[in-house]
């Protein structure tokens, strides 16, 4: 990618790289500056993607259907919309949630209170014991552990045999449409921008690689479905507006635009956005979900 895209300083050293591929040299060509993609605010980002991400994960709990009082370990919760999830719905013995970003857990620890642990915490290396947890998922993740293999060994490693592992991808090349939206119409004013758009960087967000991810990590009984949610937005605002809170590679990309480049990016996607006679926007929000079973 496009790299010499600086990275957010928690994220490699906690084992989750949430920053663009870094080996290249490229620079945003409307402007000449680098975006950094952001991971450290909680409110721009349930702004931004944290309100859909709560109802993809009620349907991902509904397909797991889990029975209760099981140890629950959730890798990378950020703002603790599949905790709180797991909380409501799934009666847990035990909830832990570790994300490296001190701002989104603050935010998780608000919305659950006691109900789960929370842990800043390296995907690479968990902080549990051997087999300490009947369940681990990870929501909205995957993609941004900088060693796929090692992170999903490590979730092996935290589950009993026999335990479930889980978890489920934006998919960002295809019907996660408020961001292919985006991307769509920024390569459309900037064709090297698409070294930047989530659906190129992260080949874990279609069904093929992220079951063969999952088999290779010598998991069996793997399934991936679609889990399909609805974004209805207000109006442009409210669709346009989350993007200049900065948080994630698209409102990055954003806001590292000047005021002219941005508005002009603005528009192109108003003119591409499916609108309502009352102004509203009806899109839809697709993750690809998947789980398996730790070998007896």
């Amino acid at each position: 990618m496009v790299g010499g895209l600086s990275l957010l300083p928690l994220a490699p050293r906690l084992g989750l790289d949430r920053s663009p591929v870094r080996d290249a040299g490229k620079t945003n060509q409307m402007t000449g500056t680098r975006p950094s993609d952001s991971w450290d605010a909680g409110d721009p980002y349930e702004q931004y993607v944290g309100r859909w991400s709560h109802l993809a994960a009620c349907e991902f709990l509904a397909w797991l259907n889990l029975p209760p009082s099981l140890r629950w370990l959730e890798v990378g919760c950020g703002t603790g919309a599949l905790t709180a999830a797991i909380s409501e719905r799934c009666r847990p013995a035990r909830l832990i949630g570790i994300d490296p970003s001190e701002g989104f857990l603050a935010k998780a620890r608000v919305r659950l209170g006691s109900k789960a642990t929370f842990r800043v915490a390296n995907a690479l290396d968990l902080p549990v014991q051997d087999a300490e947890a009947d369940v681990v998922v990870s929501g909205l993740v995957l993609n941004f552990v900088p060693d796929t293999a090692s992170g999903l060994a490590e979730m092996r490693r935290a589950a009993i045999p026999g335990g479930t592992i889980a978890g489920y991808v934006w998919d960002y090349a295809g019907k996660m449409e408020l961001m292919r939206q985006f991307w769509d119409a920024a390569v459309d004013l900037d064709p090297a921008v698409r070294e930047l758009d989530e659906g190129v960087r992260f080949p874990l967000c279609r069904p093929d690689a992220l079951a063969g991810a999952f088999r290779h990590a010598n998991l069996t009984a793997v399934d991936v479905v679609p889990i399909d949610v609805p974004t209805r937005f207000r109006d442009f605002d409210d669709y346009w507006s989350p993007f200049l809170g900065g948080q994630g590679p698209a409102p990055s990309y954003a806001m590292s635009l000047d005021e002219a480049s941005r508005n002009r990016l603005r528009d192109r996607i108003r003119e591409r956005l499916p609108s309502e006679t009352d102004g509203s926007i009806r899109m839809v929000a697709r993750a690809w979900a998947v789980r398996s079973r730790v070998p007896e």
